[in-house]
């Protein structure tokens, strides 16, 4: 089971300061650490989009910060008196090397200036200087960066995170409750697709343990690899829904990308026909801590609001 058991001592009444962390794997974050009684700060761009964790947190147990991590200054006055440090900022748009990159050598210099003990940079599975995508070149770069200015920080690479409310899951389940034939690109593609309550599991323990984790690099995944006709299907069936799949050949899709005003940019295109599954190079999930949980034990539940009749639909209906 996914356990933040380590981090409920280890983090209890300390600072952490979680730069980029108002996103949707920040909040699951954050909400980890506030079971452990750390004290959040999130300090991003938009905090405001973190409100929705104020009822969480205990009197004075949460800040919000705004902060722009490709300014020094900016970043400095976030993190005083930060005992620990999550960085979190990524994007697929604007200069990569410079917000991703350039962002994560800034928080670690300003986590080291502050005297912080703990460092957690959050990477991405797939994250190489030789890659045709800049955010992947652009990932490489910043884990270079943070160990320079923050040699005993941890990095983590996550695989692609799954949740019931945000993410890739959400988006393909109302496609396909909506339309009874769906384009699939990158259709044999495979997905390690990691729960993002677990995901947060891992960072938080992760940031517990610096002793164990100091310096290295782990890549976290789910327990299974699923290609995208598959997780496709997989919706449809959990919908009760019979739907048809046309599989987009790589040139078709590749065209898809370029376009402008698309829900898919080059990079996106590029790192999703890769697949997204962990190299073996690194420690797992579990040397965090953490047993991943399948997407198949929360599908079923999830996916019955997009049925036709919700909870009541017959199991052996097909709903067109």
């Amino acid at each position: 089971m996914a356990s933040t058991s380590a981090g409920k001592s280890a983090l209890q009444g300390k600072l952490v300061v979680m730069t980029g962390g108002s996103g949707f794997f920040g909040t699951h974050i954050a909400q980890a650490l506030l079971e452990c009684g750390a004290r959040l700060r999130i300090a991003s761009r938009h905090p405001e989009k973190a409100l929705k964790l104020k009822p969480l947190a205990n009197l004075g147990q949460l800040q919000f910060a705004r902060c722009d991590v490709t300014k020094p200054a900016s970043v400095a006055a976030v993190m005083h008196g930060a005992d620990a440090v999550i960085n979190l900022v990524g994007a697929f748009d604007g200069d990569l090397m410079k917000l991703i990159a350039g962002g994560a050598e800034n928080v670690a210099a300003a986590a080291t200036a502050a005297g912080a003990q703990a460092m957690v940079h959050v990477s991405a599975i797939g994250a190489d200087l030789e890659s045709e995508a800049e955010y992947a070149r652009a990932k490489a770069q910043s884990e270079i960066d943070v160990l320079a200015a923050f040699p005993q920080a941890t990095i983590v690479r996550p695989s692609l995170l799954f949740g019931e409310e945000e993410g890739l899951l959400p988006m393909f389940a109302g496609m396909i409750s909506a339309l009874p034939v769906l384009p699939v690109f990158a259709p044999h593609a495979r997905m390690q697709m990691l729960f993002v309550d677990d995901a947060a599991n891992a960072v938080v323990n992760a940031l517990a343990n610096p002793a164990q984790s100091a310096g290295k690099t782990y890549e976290i995944a789910g327990p299974e690899a699923i290609g995208m006709l598959d997780l496709h299907k997989r919706i449809a069936a959990a919908q009760n829904r019979k739907r048809h799949f046309i599989e987009v050949p790589d040139a078709a899709s590749a065209i898809f990308a370029a376009l402008p005003l698309t829900p898919m940019g080059r990079d996106q295109w590029i790192l999703l026909k890769q697949g997204n599954t962990p190299s073996g190079k690194f420690p797992g999930i579990d040397q965090l801590g953490v047993e991943p949980r399948p997407l198949d034990l929360f599908l079923e539940r999830w996916m019955q609001r997009y049925r036709r009749h919700g909870r009541f639909t017959q199991k052996v209906t097909l709903a067109n």
